[in-house]
């Protein structure tokens, strides 16, 4: 059951990103950053960034999803990110799951 709810929040994420990149005319050779953050960073990307796409999510699937939704963007999963565990995203105070384009600021 929770790998279900797992596997249709992620679908639910990357339907948000491919809607969200034609909407704002990406091109090829843009891409969306994935990061886990707390409130307070959140509102900091927000801020910068334009357009920011998050999901609040629950601690105990957070990384998991984190880990679904790179994969099936075809991005590596970089060490310290595939030890991420619930006992971390807690620890860490993670609660969100966010995608940013680096090359797109707020002016």
């Amino acid at each position: 059951m929770a790998s279900q709810t797992i596997e249709f929040q992620a679908k639910m994420f990357l339907f948000d990103l491919n809607n969200s990149a034609k909407e704002h005319w990406f091109r090829t050779d843009e891409a969306w950053e994935i990061i886990l953050a707390t409130a307070d960073e959140k509102s900091v990307l927000e801020k910068k960034y334009y357009p920011t796409i998050s999901a609040k999510v629950l601690p105990e699937i957070l990384a998991e999803l984190f880990e679904l939704i790179k994969k099936k963007l075809v991005m590596i999963v970089s060490d310290p990110e595939k030890k991420l565990d619930t006992k971390t995203v807690i620890k860490n105070h993670l609660q969100y799951l966010i995608a940013f384009n680096p090359q797109r600021q707020r002016s």
